[in-house]
């Protein structure tokens, strides 16, 4: 990280940060992105201080170098733009996530690079599984399976294979990734590169080894996230996901608590919610606080786009709450719909069939049909074609009316730090 930081610095200590290699910048930003710090590396590839903390010194444009400098190549015009899909897919705004995805390929083909597309479609299966987008994250999934065959993916190897893991298993459920899941857990390449960039792949790691009964799986990955801990106790995001794979290994809800609270990225503190739900969701005197945690992670989903994780948990909280518990939305046209109504509608503007959205949310087709109707009243549209158009529109105008709030340092203060180490 320190070399990172050193190279992004422009030659002679007063000129702008904008005027340092893009290169450099593009790397640091990654790094940043990967331990969660997500606005400096905003600032970064903006062409600003990344330590600055307010005041707008660079007024740095990140699809265009300065003018005696000239317009930048495709080739760091992809990088660019895969790196703000990076940053995106980690604040959880998968629409943007998205979008910034599919330039970045695109560019990446206009100049024959080969390196760059498996950091598009990581973002892309992983953005595609968590929409309930199967058959996308599936297509991706498969790309990364031939990234890995050409040996294209070896500046983040174990992300791809986490990402491909994720498609298969939506589709095939668990078993069918237990042979990519082992070779994670035994390739100590793989394994670092991917729990220090994703804090939500140890306690995923964890809980798809309770679920297959591996219990070596679960023991390495714990054993492996707690030495990385131990290595950067500066970074929060490590800590975070430390804590989260140590508490759902150890079926202790207060630290699933602890971690959700000290996780930075949206996915992996609404899983930690979730997880500290299950565990108390076991004793019934715990029921009332279960109820309350999965509503959080019922809210956290919905803010973060995660469809597939939203109807999984509406579900849980049909058994647990025979009131159900349906997250809170802020008050636009969307904030009409019941709880399966939105999550046909997501589905729908997917393009899945009826027969396949009732497959998705355990009703017939027939069920679907008649949300449907309610949907096109209450949203004002008359199709389904002018559903998945207008959907993603409306999504962005909800969370648009909520300002977002300035997140908390990505960095462990020394004096926390001081009280981990003692």
């Amino acid at each position: 990280m320190e070399l990172a930081a050193a190279a992004s610095e422009p030659a002679g200590g007063d000129r702008p940060v904008r005027e340092a290699p893009l290169e450099a910048r593009i790397w640091y930003a990654t790094l940043l992105t990967r331990v969660r710090g997500l606005r400096p590396a905003e600032r970064l590839l903006a062409g600003k201080d990344p330590c600055e903390q307010s005041g707008e010194q660079s007024a740095g444009d990140p699809g265009a170098e300065s003018a005696d400098r000239g317009p930048l190549r495709p080739e760091a015009q992809a990088a660019l733009r895969l790196c703000e899909a990076e940053i995106h897919l980690a604040g959880g705004r998968l629409t943007e996530a998205t979008t910034a995805a599919e330039t970045g390929l695109r560019l990446a083909a206009q100049a024959g690079n080969r390196g760059l597309p498996p950091r598009g479609h990581v973002v892309m299966a992983v953005c595609s599984v968590r929409a309930l987008d199967l058959t996308t994250g599936l297509l991706y999934a498969n790309r990364l399976r031939d990234a890995a065959l050409l040996g294209q993916e070896n500046l983040m190897p174990g992300q791809c294979v986490w990402a491909a893991a994720q498609a298969l298993e939506a589709r095939d459920g668990m078993e069918s990734v237990a042979h990519l899941l082992k070779g994670i857990a035994h390739d100590e390449v793989l394994t670092r590169d991917l729990l220090l960039s994703q804090p939500a792949a140890a306690p995923w790691l964890v809980r798809a080894g309770q679920r297959l009964g591996d219990a070596d799986l679960a023991e390495r990955t714990v054993r492996t996230m707690g030495r990385l801990a131990l290595m950067n106790r500066s970074f929060r995001s490590v800590q975070a996901a430390a804590e989260h794979a140590t508490g759902l290994f150890a079926r202790d809800a207060d630290a699933l608590e602890a971690a959700s609270e000290r996780h930075l990225d949206p996915w992996a503190r609404a899983s930690a919610l979730e997880d500290a739900s299950r565990v108390r969701s076991a004793r019934v005197v715990e029921r009332d606080r279960a109820v309350d945690l999965l509503r959080r992670a019922a809210d956290a989903y919905l803010n973060a786009g995660a469809s597939r994780d939203l109807a999984r948990v509406q579900s849980r909280l049909r058994e647990l709450d025979d009131h159900g518990g349906r997250p809170t939305r802020s008050r636009t046209r969307v904030s009409r719909l019941t709880d399966t109504e939105f999550a046909v509608a997501e589905l729908v503007s997917q393009g899945l069939t009826n027969g396949r959205v009732g497959s998705q949310l355990y009703i017939s087709p027939h069920t679907v049909a008649f949300h449907l109707k309610k949907i096109f009243r209450k949203l004002d549209v008359t199709s389904r074609v002018e559903l998945a158009r207008s959907w993603n529109r409306i999504l962005v105008e909800e969370r648009g009316d909520h300002p977002r709030e300035s997140g908390p340092d990505f960095l462990v203060r020394p004096a926390v730090a001081a009280r981990q180490a003692g």
